[in-house]
């Protein structure tokens, strides 16, 4: 049976004017499927981004290809929705109205825009946040609504460039645990790039090594992890015991 989102021997070279070409992505392959939650680690640099750019439709890769349900990635589509580390909100708009963002491009009714952001907006536990604005909000109640935003548009893949990263210890981990429960609502296929590797193997149903640029799949490990997942779970034997292996095999990377 043929993977969700596929990618057969995708390479990407930059080629930045007055400067020496740098090959970003070799002979890079994947497959997903439905419904999965994927997160990928690698060492700084090595493309995870990148490749989160060519699956959105950003980026044109040199060769290769890359599709989802057979149909080939030809530019951006409603089907994926990126979720950023800078949160992306604008200012001048609030909690509600960055929400219908992507529903008013598409020229969706006021009525049917409100019904679908009060649903995510109470799903990501901002009820009673709807008028404020960006500025009145924390670091994790932004990231909320930027996570709100991409789900709006229904999209089948839902893309996550160190969604996290930006906040502190304590609210990360509670974002972590609130990704869960959303994701279990909404049952998206989700990629998500991070350095954390507890986080990574705390979220995933499987988790993406890549190597130093240019970056490919160097080792994908399963996460036979009981789901629903509670946050304790990080201290016991086998948690450890993958994130040991992960980490060895990042190692190697990291210090080639």
């Amino acid at each position: 049976m043929q993977a969700y989102i596929q990618g057969r021997n995708v390479n990407l070279t930059f080629r930045p004017p007055n400067r020496e070409p740098v090959r970003a992505l070799s002979g890079f392959d994947i497959d997903i499927r439905e419904g999965e939650f994927l997160s990928i680690v690698g060492p700084s640099g090595c493309g995870k981004s990148t490749f989160l750019n060519v699956l959105l439709g950003l980026i044109k890769p040199d060769s290769g290809e890359l599709t989802i349900h057979g149909k080939p990635i030809r530019g951006p589509g409603t089907d994926r929705a990126m979720v950023f580390q800078e949160f992306g909100l604008l200012p001048w708009r609030t909690v509600q109205s960055n929400v219908e963002l992507g529903l008013e491009l598409k020229g969706m009714a006021s009525a049917a825009r409100r019904e679908i952001s009060q649903r995510l907006i109470d799903m990501v536990g901002l009820a009673g946040f709807e008028q404020h604005y960006p500025h009145e909000l924390s670091g994790g109640m932004k990231q909320r609504v930027g996570l709100a935003r991409a789900l709006a548009t229904d999209p089948d893949v839902l893309l996550m460039d160190e969604p996290f990263a930006a906040l502190d210890a304590q609210t990360r981990d509670l974002m972590q645990i609130e990704l869960l429960r959303i994701w279990n609502a909404a049952r998206k296929t989700v990629l998500f790039v991070t350095h954390q590797i507890d986080e990574a193997i705390y979220l995933s149903d499987r988790v993406m090594v890549m190597t130093k640029r240019p970056g490919h799949a160097k080792k994908i490990f399963p996460i036979d992890l009981p789901r629903p997942r509670a946050y304790e779970m990080r201290v016991t034997p086998a948690f450890n015991e993958l994130k040991l292996e992960i980490w060895q095999t990042l190692k190697d990377e990291i210090t080639a």
